[in-house]
């Protein structure tokens, strides 16, 4: 017997490397040292820093893997993996640097997984990070033909003098929420229970989603705000703080970025609620509150700023073409989540 009897092709998975070589170097910055291939990635700190700090995050794409694979396509999950990763470094107001994958599959299909690494790739040049290094696992027997899973690793810098650590947050700091692209990357255990339950097939092109196919619209990437919020601190703007609005929606997000005895305040009518939502709500009968507990509604990021800069803060994301809304206000409180 030799490795490939057990059900691992290692020529296979050479060939794949070179594959994606060029994939990864499109992904290159100019702190990185080496290439693909060592036993691990190197990276140079950037100049220009006094203090410089240390950002790492990490994440997966959760069972929205398994719509990619059920519908056959794999070229967008590899930037909800960036994106979860890149945008909860953001949040402590950190520039991603690199990141690292590590992709399991039951059997290596360099087809099929050439696509996933190229979202990835797509999703760190969207976030301004080089894809450092990776791992793919060919593990037969422990995943079924045709599944694989993911997940991430990112690490970003900052200022230590500049961290959002909450302090900054003060009483009447007013929250600006940017526009998501749909689902994004949470609460897909319970879209998929909705799909079954109410019958429907992915090809389906459910009522207002815009002649979308189901598959399109729930595979539709996690938004990456990571080079629009930098820019726009460049620019002057001041934040006070940041939330990724990922599982357990604003409730559970929104409040991890206030200070001490503060609470928040959310008006749910001061935005446009995707379609999306209202369809999953009506064919899976979810009541509001677990709507707003379990999924974005619309909002994937939100900035506390100043008063005085709300306008302004308005103006420069809507010129970038990322819809924001005034959604809610900082109050005293005891780090609750209230609607009004």
């Amino acid at each position: 017997m030799d490795y490939r009897a057990a059900g691992v092709d290692v020529e296979a998975g050479r060939a794949f490397v070179q594959q994606i070589r060029s994939l990864v170097d499109s992904t290159r910055r100019p702190e990185v040292l080496g290439g693909l291939g060592g036993f691990s990635g190197l990276f140079q700190l950037p100049s220009g820093y006094r203090e410089p700090v240390l950002v790492s995050g990490t994440d997966g794409v959760g069972t929205k893997l398994k719509l990619a694979q059920n519908g056959d396509r794999h070229d967008t999950v590899g930037i909800d993996l960036v994106a979860m990763c890149v945008n909860d470094v953001l949040t402590c107001g950190a520039e991603p640097l690199f990141f690292l994958d590590y992709l399991a599959t039951g059997k290596l299909e360099p087809a099929q997984l050439t696509q996933v690494v190229a979202g990835i790739t797509e999703g760190c040049l969207q976030s301004g990070c080089a894809l450092l290094g990776g791992e793919t696992a060919e593990m037969p027997g422990f995943y079924q033909p045709g599944e694989y899973d993911l997940a991430g690793f990112c690490v970003g810098i900052v200022e230590k003098s500049q961290i959002l650590d909450g302090s900054q947050v003060e009483v009447g700091d007013v929250a600006i929420g940017l526009a998501s692209q749909g689902v994004h990357s949470n609460g897909f255990s319970l879209v998929r229970k909705i799909i079954e339950t109410a019958g429907v097939g992915l090809g389906d092109r459910p009522p207002n989603l815009s002649g979308k196919t189901l598959l399109e619209e729930l595979l539709t990437p996690t938004r990456i705000y990571v080079k629009p919020i930098l820019a726009a601190h460049k620019t002057g703007l001041t934040i006070h703080g940041m939330a990724h609005i990922t599982g357990g929606g604003l409730p559970e997000n929104l409040p991890r970025c206030l200070g001490v005895n503060q609470s928040i305040q959310i008006n749910a009518q001061s935005w446009t609620i995707p379609p999306v939502f209202e369809w999953l709500a009506t064919a899976g009968s979810v009541e509001q509150g677990e709507m707003f507990n379990t999924f974005n509604m619309g909002i994937g990021f939100v900035l506390l700023v100043p008063p005085a800069q709300v306008e302004q803060t308005l103006q420069w994301f809507e010129a970038g073409n990322l819809p924001a809304w005034a959604i809610g206000e900082v109050i005293e409180g005891k780090g609750e989540l209230i609607f009004l």
